[in-house]
């Protein structure tokens, strides 16, 4: 190690010959994930006599050697913050949070501190994957600041990297439960609708044709009928920002209390200020998926928080 670096001599020997550059790294280099491996061949950190190699995906020839220069890791300024957590389920490699409406998952312009990331850090001892970056150890995934629920976290890169592909090929399961304005005229259904940045407010996510945004689809099912709304549950076949929200709203049904998609319908004003429900009324009720370690099948449900718990009854026919 010098200057804040730690050199690695690799010789990538016949065995290897026919294999990807950055496989054969990994099963040489086995303290370091393949991803990471990924990163640092293409920012030019891999050296061979013939200067760097930056395309992890050239095949090996068999008798290569190379200098692989790995940046020692920068302390995250992000603080270990004391923030309680519900942990629902917790081993060496990953955990699952339940986390509370008002959370930011990570830090942010506006949200520098107080963030899941803060808790996590606090609560995980640096035992985060550092895949998601300094700012972001450890996540997988999000969920907004003002939806409930259960999100999965990992610990190691081999974690983290196993539950990005799930969520990647949308072998996840999730599962929400939402509080809509209206009550719909069928009982189930499934928005098909691609996603992007509206080009009028880019905070908000839009409707946009095909070809634009991502593709995106959710399956949505009738639960209870309530006075004027509706509980559903919204099976996410995609995993989009805002997915839920938009796709609610564009079948005519936007979430309770949603300030951005159009949830403050004024049959139900007055009841949420009552209330004092000041958020879209979206709960993270499952997820589930395979422990990309172990490979047993996890599933975990979270019931309704106490404030859609009341609303839901507040509705009630």
């Amino acid at each position: 190690m010098a200057g804040g670096q730690i050199f690695h001599s690799i010789e990538l020997g016949a065995a290897y010959a026919g294999w990807r550059l950055d496989r054969a790294l990994a099963d040489a280099v086995p303290t370091l994930s393949r991803e990471r491996l990924k990163v640092l061949v293409k920012s030019g950190a891999l050296q061979s006599d013939a200067g760097a190699v930056r395309d992890p995906a050239i095949k090996v020839h068999g008798g290569e050697r190379f200098t692989l220069n790995v940046p020692a890791p920068s302390s995250p300024h992000n603080e270990a913050q004391d923030i309680p957590l519900r942990v629902v389920f917790e081993d060496e490699h990953l955990l699952v949070i339940d986390k509370p409406a008002g959370l930011v998952v990570h830090p942010a312009a506006g949200n520098l501190d107080g963030t899941l990331v803060n808790a996590l850090l606090h609560h995980c001892g640096g035992s985060l994957s550092g895949i998601g970056g300094v700012a972001r150890p450890g996540i997988v995934h999000r969920i907004d600041k003002d939806t409930s629920g259960l999100l999965v976290v990992a610990k190691t890169d081999r974690a983290h990297e196993g539950l990005a592909k799930q969520f990647a090929d949308h072998s996840i399961e999730r599962r929400y439960l939402a509080i809509v304005n209206g009550l719909p005229t069928s009982p189930e259904g499934i928005v098909d609708a691609p996603l992007a940045r509206s080009s009028a407010n880019r905070k908000k996510m839009a409707i946009v044709s095909e070809g634009r945004g991502k593709r995106a689809v959710t399956h949505w099912r009738l639960l209870t009928k309530l006075t004027d709304a509706a509980l559903f549950e919204c099976r996410l076949e995609t995993g989009r920002t805002h997915q839920v929200r938009v796709h609610m709203a564009s079948i005519g049904h936007p979430l309770l209390g949603d300030p951005v998609y159009g949830g403050t319908a004024k049959a139900h004003r007055a009841l949420l200020k009552e209330l004092r429900f000041a958020r879209q009324a979206l709960h993270a009720a499952r997820i589930g998926f395979i422990h990309p370690v172990t490979k047993g099948r996890l599933s975990f449900d979270s019931a309704l928080p106490s404030d859609m718990q009341e609303l839901f009854t507040a509705l009630g026919v």
